[in-house]
């Protein structure tokens, strides 16, 4: 649902020539195809087009298409990415064995840095337009706003590289014939203020979304503002450091400050942005190609059915469709793990919203899945609208970086590490929390560490799938924790009487299919009844549930679920590609590689 699609392709011609002319501005002669920074950033038109073009490495197969947000994040306590042992390619990835010759690590680093070579190209010469500072008011906010957006874009493209690499080498030059590209890494928290200061100067620059007439995924104020107290919050929190070590500043209140006062600017302006009324809302925007700009404050555009500016979400994710001539194929390879199901209230819509418990056949009826078979479900290709039949891989769906949802408990977050769980932070919490469960929200805690125990869970539930939560458990240091507690969680189910809290996990569950879709006869919180459920006219199908996670294959399984990863081995990064360490010298190599 790429809104800007044609205008980055354009774009992205004007880069491509324009990065040439600023490594190659010794020629005395200006060959006819390309364009300097002058011709480019001569008008507000040309230069529209040239920041769209700096949006382009968001998309695609080596952007958020398929490789950051859905090899990068996992494993964790909620989904486990491609089933399997740990291998040489996504995998490997996954279960925190990556090599650094593995080709899955270094085209996504490759097209971060194109990515900053383009906004620092465009930082650098927006402001020198004449727009910029006369001219008719229209074209001086249209400048501004394309400097705010680039300066955004940057920030994105900065912390993907940080929250996976950790120190990087930071230029925020653009590229020039003759300079030393032998760049060490810079400390990320050097990084980090820059991007924030970035941030600040992208809100005054940026119009709220109300303020355009366009509806498109174009950056406004409120992903300025999200945005930059996400990385206030990575500032503040826990990072694995050149030792190997777990480590956080001891001045991290003052960035859990700044993420505060971004938070509750956004949630006064509820005119701008706020939660849909339900969660499955958003995803079936997403799955229509409808485009969403409420509770998403920050997006990434979709289109055009390849792997540069496409997606592969609910092709490579989502529920498993096996030739379905209605719906069409899909791999269903982001598992979710039987722990994350059993972690919802039995009341929480998004239990099923973000768990699938089915596959699709070829009759184009729905089958129900074993326990070690769920795959996510907010990115579902049997709820595209309209429906794209057969094998193509690229949807056109948008990949939403943060939503509004984010915000509140961003704040809940912020305000109780500053004050405690005041009203304020409580109300912020609960109205994520009632989305999901009506009134029934239970008692929500009055202690300190009770209620960031609380907000941990409620990002569980909240954004199960969505790439955040393994960057969650880094910033607050409980990566190691939660593995392990998922690790005894699966192994307790397993246990063939069940045990403890999963006692009365049942062994089996019974299923009819009706109009095409699976109905459960039996409650997923009780032990399997003593006799089969009878339907009159139905025919009843008994499915493995608990009995799914007995045998060595399902030991095999939970092994494999973050099989590689060691606390403070430098497990909680990803290597530096071994082409980047080949080309530049004075790049090291990251602790444990």
């Amino acid at each position: 649902m790429k809104h800007i699609l044609r205008p980055a392709i354009l774009a992205a011609t004007l880069m491509g020539s324009l990065g040439v002319v600023s490594c190659q501005d010794y020629l005395d002669v200006t060959p006819a195809a390309l364009y300097s920074p002058e011709d480019i950033f001569s008008s507000v038109s040309s230069a529209t087009s040239t920041v769209l073009g700096v949006y382009d490495p968001l998309s695609g197969d080596q952007g958020y298409g398929i490789r950051l947000n859905m090899y990068y994040p996992f494993d964790t306590d909620e989904m486990l990415s491609s089933p399997g042992a740990s291998d040489a390619g996504r995998r490997g990835i996954s279960r925190y064995g990556a090599i650094p010759t593995n080709s899955e690590i270094s085209r996504p680093w490759d097209n971060l840095y194109q990515g900053i070579e383009r906004a620092n190209i465009c930082i650098k010469y927006i402001p020198q337009m004449a727009q910029y500072t006369s001219g008719a008011a229209t074209d001086m906010a249209a400048v501004k706003r394309l400097h705010g957006e680039v300066l955004v874009l940057r920030a994105q493209y900065y912390l993907e590289l940080i929250r996976n690499w950790g120190d990087v080498p930071a230029p925020f030059e653009p590229s020039v014939a003759g300079q030393n590209f032998n760049i060490p890494k810079t400390n990320r928290d050097e990084i980090y203020e820059q991007l924030l200061a970035d941030l600040l100067q992208a809100e005054d620059l940026l119009p709220w979304r109300t303020e355009i007439g366009a509806k498109d995924e174009r950056i406004t104020k409120g992903a300025a503002k999200a945005l930059r107290a996400r990385i206030a919050l990575y500032r503040g929190g826990y990072s694995e450091r050149q030792n190997g070590q777990m480590e956080r500043g001891s001045n991290y209140q003052q960035y859990y400050q700044i993420a505060h006062d971004e938070c509750a600017q956004l949630m006064a302006r509820r005119d701008q942005h706020t939660l849909l009324p339900k969660a499955e809302d958003v995803w079936r925007a997403i799955n229509a190609r409808t485009l969403e700009t409420t509770e998403i404050l920050f997006q990434v555009g979709s289109g055009g059915g390849n792997s540069t500016s496409d997606s592969k979400l609910g092709t490579y994710n989502g529920p498993r469709l096996n030739n379905s001539p209605k719906f069409g194929t899909t791999s269903g390879a982001v598992t979710a793990l039987p722990n994350y199901f059993y972690a919802f209230d039995s009341t929480d819509t998004r239990r099923d919203l973000n768990v699938t418990k089915y596959t699709i056949e070829s009759n184009d009826q729905q089958k129900a899945t074993e326990i070690l078979r769920l795959t996510d479900g907010k990115f579902r290709r049997d709820w595209r609208v309209p429906l794209l039949p057969g094998n193509a891989q690229n949807l056109g769906y948008n990949w939403p970086l943060i939503r509004f949802a984010d915000v509140l408990l961003m704040f809940a977050e912020a305000e109780n590490e500053l004050n405690g769980p005041t009203a304020a932070a409580k109300a912020a919490f609960e109205e994520v929390r009632k989305r999901g469960l009506g009134t029934k929200i239970g008692t929500t805690p009055s202690d300190k560490e009770g209620f960031f125990n609380a907000i941990v869970k409620e990002r569980y539930l909240e954004f199960g799938g969505e790439g955040i939560r393994k960057y969650d458990l880094l910033r607050w240091n409980l990566l190691a924790t939660k593995i392990a507690e998922t690790k005894a969680t699966l192994r307790a189910m397993q246990a063939e009487t069940g045990t403890g809290a999963y006692a009365n996990v049942p062994q089996y569950m019974y299923y009819r299919v009706i109009n095409g879709e699976v109905q459960f006869l039996n409650s997923f919180y009780r032990p399997t009844p003593d006799k089969p459920p009878v339907v009159a006219g139905a025919t009843i199908t008994r499915l493995n549930w608990r009995q799914g996670l007995v045998g060595s294959s399902a030991t095999t399984f939970i092994n494999n679920v973050a099989a590689e990863y060691q606390p403070n081995k430098g497990k909680e990064l990803v290597p530096i590609p071994q082409t980047a360490i080949d080309t530049n010298p004075a790049l090291v190599q990251n602790f444990g590689y």
